[in-house]
């Protein structure tokens, strides 16, 4: 913990996570967004899926820890619902196995105090074309323009939640005031 005690936001998924803190990416808007009101963490994992996620759960929000998140924001699917290799080389995950998985993440996290909220994403449209033509923008992951999008919902979804304490950017105090200096020429 360094500093004052802040909220803990905590975006846990797979690459859709792991990536959200590239140059435009949805986790770097909401981390400038909320700088110096609230810690934005990511915890994402390219490749992974639920039942990875279930069994590094209690390793990555241990519940004896001093500071736990005031929200998680999770994300798996997107490699859950991936086609079903033949010999089991995928990281495919059976729909009702996925929905449990997503069931005891959310309970667990709930758990972990009587102030931790937890947010889901739901799996982004795919586009078939770019997964097969590009290796770049992959179809998968997502743009600039997707991560603004769903960093808008995102504060969407937290400025209409009836959370107490509430996390909405405007609810919450900045640490320490502005200062802003006038500025001044290098040479006279």
């Amino acid at each position: 913990m360094v500093g004052p005690k802040r909220p803990v936001i905590v975006l846990f998924g797979s690459s859709i996570v792991q990536y959200s803190f590239r140059n435009g990416g949805w986790g770097a808007t909401l981390a400038d967004l909320y700088s110096r009101q609230a810690d934005v963490v990511v915890r994402g994992y390219a490749g992974w899926n639920s039942r990875q996620a279930l069994q590094v759960l209690t390793t990555v929000f241990p519940k004896d820890s001093l500071v736990q998140p005031s929200l998680v924001i999770v994300y798996f699917g997107g490699n859950d619902s991936c086609k079903r290799h033949p010999y089991g080389l995928s990281p495919h995950v059976p729909l009702s196995e996925y929905k449990e998985n997503m069931r005891r993440i959310g309970l667990y996290i709930r758990g972990l105090s009587e102030t931790t909220r937890v947010i889901f994403l739901s799996c982004p449209p795919v586009s078939e074309k770019m997964l097969v033509e590009s290796t770049r923008d992959d179809g998968i992951h997502f743009s600039a323009v997707a991560s603004d999008i769903l960093a808008a919902e995102i504060l969407k979804a937290i400025c209409e939640a009836k959370w107490d304490p509430s996390l909405y950017l405007d609810n919450l105090q900045t640490e320490f005031e502005d200062v802003m200096y006038p500025i001044q020429p290098l040479t006279q």
